[in-house]
Formats: C-alpha cells, sequence, structure tokens
C-alpha cells in the first residue's frame, strides 16, 4: 500500500491530493494569513514593521505545521507551487526529517483543484 502525495502550496492555501491503492482524497488546508506588506517609514515604525513580521511567521509557522501534520504519513511527497512556500515547505520537511520522501518540487501557477489532482495523478502514474 504506498501512499503517495502530491500538493499544491502558496502562502495562502495548501490543496492536499493523496493517492493510495485505487482511492484518491482531496482537501485543502487555508492559512487565515493577510498578504504580507513591507511598510516603508521612519525608525518609528520599525518596532510596528518587526511585530508585524513575527506575527506573520508565526501565522506560517502554524501553517506549516498544519500542512506537514497531514501528510506525514505519506511515502512519497510531490509539491507544487507558484512562489517560495514551496521551497519553504521544503526546507521544513528537511528539518523534520522527512526530505528523503520528496520526489519532486515544481513550480506551477494557479491551479483549479481538478488540475492539482490530474497533475498528481500523471506525476505518479510515470
Amino acid at each position: 500500500m504506498k501512499n503517495s502525495v502530491g500538493l499544491w502550496i502558496d502562502h495562502r492555501k495548501a490543496i492536499i491530493v493523496s493517492l493510495k491503492d485505487e482511492s484518491e482524497k482531496t482537501s485543502q488546508i487555508v492559512s487565515h494569513m493577510e498578504k504580507h506588506v513591507r511598510y516603508s517609514g521612519g525608525a518609528n515604525d520599525a518596532s510596528a514593521e518587526d511585530q508585524r513580521d513575527r506575527q506573520f511567521t508565526g501565522k506560517l509557522r502554524q501553517y506549516y505545521d498544519r500542512v506537514v501534520s497531514s501528510i506525514r504519513g505519506a511515502d512519497s511527497i510531490l509539491i507544487l507551487g507558484p512562489g517560495e512556500a514551496k521551497i519553504e515547505l521544503k526546507t521544513r520537511l528537511d528539518n523534520e526529517a522527512l526530505g528523503g520522501r520528496i520526489v519532486g518540487v515544481e513550480t506551477a501557477d494557479k491551479m483549479t483543484d481538478n488540475q492539482i489532482a490530474a497533475k498528481v495523478r500523471h506525476y505518479f502514474a510515470q
């Protein structure tokens, strides 16, 4: 029973497609984060920006915790995504001794859930 997982991830949500035997399950994890915006300003704004950065980092850490816990049982992991989140997740999986299960990291623009599922099925069918 091989358990393969493919996921599309950005900082706002992760779409996870789990393939096990002949079954397929798609789930979604939402980060509930606001867009991370850097403000320009004087020295007085530095502490407020530092606080926003810490909040963003903390929420991102919690988001990745949920993603990692949902894919922890996978034998093979394919990571897709448009930006930095896929690399950040890969690093996180490497740090959690799950990096050996990663079979690929690919850049992919926005996709529908059905497109993600089709890409994951195609990848693991090869």
